[in-house]
């Protein structure tokens, strides 16, 4: 379940990291610290709270080390509008591309529809109370009981109770007490689920056409949005027959009943708020966009759009379909390798917007092994969850874990250091045959020892040139 930032302090922030990320206690620290400090911002006076600025963090390791995972794990636990962004697919303003101003607009998007969500849980009982109104309605049309003229009820009325009537209506109950009778008998078989399959016919809102659709991820998605908005208001929102199953329809219902419930005027005013004083941002790639001091080629782009996020991480107001919202106060957090570049390539008015610099250790030969094993999401387990669906039982051997840890350390030592990730290609290339005929291993336990091990992967380990290739 996602918390709040508040209800987490630093120390288990780290252990809710832990649980999926070996290592890297320095990165984790420096995470947990920043997040605690958006708590705290938040419990001081009024005319201190908009002077402290959020301490943005720029993490620095190889790939593979857990920069992407840290950040993914983050937005599990921070309890705040979240998103993970690539530095690289934003260009300057003046060239073909997204501008960097987007990265606001897809946080306050974020935050809107998980705002949304939470409403919606809210209303979802009453919600559902009317989408079953609305489908016995649809059942039952009222046509199916004409009301009776005034005289008529009035003569019903002064006859006397229970006059030849039955549970289901009769002679003696008037149009309206048989109507009840019927709606309620129908709401008990739709409870009971014995209408599930019927065909009903309802009416869904058609899907809103993309003016600019064509133009996706050249910056113009904003203006498409605006367009909609304007068209949907000049020409009435269409909708169109459909036959569904009941069990269709309820859905469809309810999710209409969810809308119309939702105050969406106080969904959006919380979720600005929420982004500008609780988002995160995170930056991936930064390294990609630090020029080496050229002014020609591409590095004019790179430079330019470091000019360009400047802003928005100094503080700005940024404009978007929900009004305008101000970054003073979200905390960023860029990653990198800088392998082929170093921070300070950074133009130094950005380096400065980023005062807390961790640096990623490489993997060890037993992070690797940990790795295999420990987090909840180890390689070890999804592999042995996967295959027991198909009857299948993987017994990995200690040693051969530590032998398959060995295996990626060396490959990662002869060629591109890729981390973590070299264990799923090694997973895959030593587990390929079992997975292969695993429909015709059921109910069998495969064990994985040192040899096995050795026999699948030594003849690619012991060609250079083919290893380059496959590991």
């Amino acid at each position: 379940m996602v918390k709040r930032e508040g209800e987490l302090t630093p120390a288990q922030i780290v252990a809710e990291l832990d649980k999926y990320i070996i290592g890297q206690e320095k990165a984790k620290k420096s995470v947990a610290i920043a997040l605690r400090n958006r708590y705290r911002r938040k419990n001081l006076p009024e005319d201190l709270r908009d002077e402290v600025a959020p301490k943005n963090i720029i993490m620095i390791g190889p790939t593979g080390v857990g920069k992407t995972e840290i950040a993914r794990r983050l937005s599990n636990i921070a309890g705040a509008p979240f998103i993970k962004v690539e530095a690289t697919k934003y260009t300057e303003i003046g060239y073909v591309g997204r501008d960097v101003e987007s990265m606001i607009r897809d946080i306050t998007n974020v935050a809107v529809n998980d705002v949304k969500k939470e409403m919606s849980e809210e209303v979802d009982a009453l919600a559902k109370e009317r989408a079953e109104d609305d489908l016995i309605d649809i059942l039952l049309p009222p046509t199916a009981f004409p009301r009776r003229a005034p005289s008529e009820r009035a003569q019903a009325a002064q006859e006397p109770a229970g006059n030849g009537g039955d549970e289901s209506g009769g002679p003696g109950l008037s149009a309206d007490e048989k109507r009840r009778r019927s709606r309620e008998r129908f709401r008990e078989m739709l409870r009971r689920g014995e209408l599930e399959d019927k065909i009903v016919e309802v009416e869904v809102k058609q899907a809103k056409t993309q003016v600019l659709g064509m133009f996706a991820g050249t910056g113009l998605e904003e203006m498409d949005t605006n367009l909609s908005n304007v068209l949907g208001n000049i020409f009435p929102e269409k909708k169109k027959r459909k036959k569904v199953t009941v069990k269709e329809a309820r859905a469809i219902l309810e999710e209409e009943e969810r809308e119309k419930l939702v105050d969406m005027d106080k969904a959006v005013k919380t979720a600005v708020e929420r982004v500008e004083q609780m988002g995160i941002i995170f930056v991936d790639e930064i390294d990609k966009i630090a020029s080496k001091g050229s002014s020609h080629g591409p590095d004019v782009s790179r430079e330019g759009v470091q000019r360009d996020i400047l802003p928005i991480v100094e503080g700005s107001t940024v404009t978007t379909k929900y009004g305008a919202v101000r970054t003073h106060h979200i905390l960023f957090i860029a990653a990198g390798a800088f392998h082929m570049s170093k921070p300070s390539d950074l133009i130094p008015e950005l380096q400065g917007r980023f005062p807390i610099r961790v640096e990623l250790k490489s993997l060890s030969t037993e992070d690797l092994q940990k790795i295999l094993t420990q987090p909840k999401n180890a390689l070890v387990k999804q592999y042995m969850a996967l295959l027991e669906t198909e009857g299948v039982l993987l017994d990995f051997k200690t040693e051969a874990i530590e032998e398959i840890a060995k295996i990626a350390t060396f490959v990662n030592s002869q060629s591109e250091n890729i981390g973590a990730r070299r264990l799923y290609t090694i997973m895959e290339l030593l587990l390929e045959d079992v997975s292969f005929n695993a429909p015709d291993l059921k109910d069998q336990t495969i064990p994985i020892t040192v040899e096995y091990v050795h026999s699948k992967l030594k003849e690619i380990l012991e060609n250079k040139d083919l290893s380059k290739y496959i590991l």
